[in-house]
């Protein structure tokens, strides 16, 4: 049975789509990742980040699908820039630094086994950078405020993580900063001490393009990512509060750098939802595997790391864009590669269908419209529409658009293969028909379905055309289409 799963694995792994998704010519692109918040918590009508919430979605775009892959926070970091999956260390923070054991290529560079630090033969996206020359930095808060080294800080292979709590003068954590994690970094200390730096560096690479890394990942500390919370450990308000307000003084400065206003993508996002409590959710999204290391990536018998959601800021995307394609950490890590132009997708960013941001994200592909000023919502933009999943109550209401259906995606061919998949807002009776070539077929017949869930259907004909979306209530129906080439 085991050796069955694994297998299927690999397959999935290796028959995943080659072609990337159309992008704009991006060229520096900025990742923020802020800690532990799920959906509603962010971008419901109570959230408390009026800065993230309201005025970057309003200049650029707000992903409402995007998940967390894992809980806790370190499988998410690692998911981003490698693409392999959890174990049961990673799941638990690394609490010792330990090395990865086991090692057997299960498909797609996916390996096999137990611990924290990957061997030095697991490819990482900055890897793949510097093969193509182009230039990567990890920009890390209070880096430099511990004892040691003020670059490429980690505890030595086998000792204890000291810095899962934070202290008053160094609120740094190990965990996330995703970098420490590869021997393929760490044992190149002149390369690690250039590339992985104390944030305190970012403001003067940003003074012109030529200083400016192609890919900045930016990790704020534990306050200030909104990890500690309700109150940090140097007296200072913490969650959404704190994170919110290091947006406010971080973001504007990158959108005034000359190569965000040249070439620029930021991504703001969080390493997983609420763990527990309330708002916790372990939800994933875009079939995501569970295996091989953990048969329940997001805890005792959950599936991922919940609803995050993300905002993009690019000259690329026409503000106020609202995207409901679903998208989780190993989408971003598919999005990095196509971005940079890199045709191999590393671990389970080479899963197949899974999305990389694409026309929904870049709505402006000519780059054409204006920007904002930074720091300033555009007059004519309101808040953006925030979707919900499984919420909607639809008793006597005319059905709308989002209402039953949130998506409805083609994938790329593989091997002259594809599928429709199928994102659901509300439970309701399905029906998914295939017309090319003057022929038409069902793919799915009033197939019960689940809110939230996705659907995930082989199309049958080869040649181009459309497929038809039906989602019945009985109180109403829901009908799109889309096309494909």
């Amino acid at each position: 049975m085991r050796r069955t799963a694994l297998l299927l694995i690999a397959l999935g792994l290796l028959i995943a789509p080659a072609r990337a998704a159309a992008v704009p010519p991006i060229g520096h692109v900025w990742v923020v990742v802020l800690e532990n918040t799920s959906y509603a918590e962010s971008f419901g009508p109570d959230a408390k980040v009026p800065y993230f919430s309201r005025d970057l979605p309003a200049q650029g775009a707000l992903l409402t699908q995007y998940f967390g892959t894992t809980h806790f926070s370190l499988g998410n970091y690692l998911a981003m820039i490698s693409g392999q999956p959890s174990n049961a260390e990673t799941q638990a923070d690394c609490q010792q630094f330990s090395d990865f054991k086991g090692g057997v290529d299960v498909g797609g560079g996916v390996l096999l086994g137990s611990g924290c630090v990957q061997p030095t033969r697991t490819k990482t996206l900055v890897d793949q950078l510097e093969a193509k020359g182009i230039s990567w930095k990890g920009y890390m808060e209070d880096l430099a405020n511990g004892p040691g080294p003020d670059t490429c800080r980690h505890p030595a292979v086998g000792a204890r993580d000291t810095t899962q709590s934070a202290k008053v003068s160094d609120q740094y954590a190990t965990r996330h900063n995703p970098f420490m994690y590869f021997h393929s970094i760490i044992d190149d200390q002149a390369r690690c001490d250039a590339h992985v730096v104390d944030a305190s560096r970012l403001a003067d690479d940003l003074a012109s393009a030529a200083t400016t890394p192609a890919f900045s990942f930016v990790t704020p500390n534990l306050c200030d990512d909104g990890h500690d919370e309700p109150s940090c450990v140097d007296g200072r308000p913490g969650g959404l509060v704190a994170a919110d307000a290091y947006l406010q003084r971080t973001i504007p400065a990158i959108l005034a750098s000359p190569a965000y206003k040249a070439d620029g993508l930021v991504l703001v996002t969080f390493d997983e939802a609420e763990a527990s409590g309330p708002s916790a959710d372990s939800a994933s999204c875009c079939n995501q595997p569970t295996g091989p290391n953990t048969t329940s990536p997001g805890g005792p018998l959950t599936p991922g790391g919940g609803r995050i959601g993300a905002v993009a800021l690019s000259r690329f995307i026409t503000p106020g864009t609202t995207s409901t394609v679903p998208y989780n950490h190993y989408s971003f890590l598919r999005s990095m590669e196509d971005t940079f132009g890199i045709p191999e997708h590393l671990g389970y960013a080479n899963q197949m269908g899974l999305a990389a941001f694409g026309g929904d994200v870049y709505s402006n592909p000519a780059g054409t419209t204006e920007l904002p000023m930074p720091g300033m919502t555009p007059p004519v933009q309101s808040p953006p529409v925030v979707p919900t999943c499984g919420t909607t109550r639809l008793r006597g209401k005319r059905i709308a658009k989002g209402d039953l259906l949130q998506s409805v995606v083609v994938t790329d061919p593989v091997a002259k293969v594809r599928y429709v998949r199928v994102s659901m807002a509300h439970g309701a009776r399905l029906s998914v028909t295939q017309t090319a070539g003057g022929r038409t077929v069902t793919l799915a017949r009033r197939t019960r379905v689940r809110a939230c869930g996705q659907y995930r259907y082989r199309l049958r004909l080869t040649k181009a055309g459309r497929i038809k979306v039906t989602a019945v209530l009985p109180t109403g129906t829901e009908r799109r289409t889309a096309a494909y080439r």
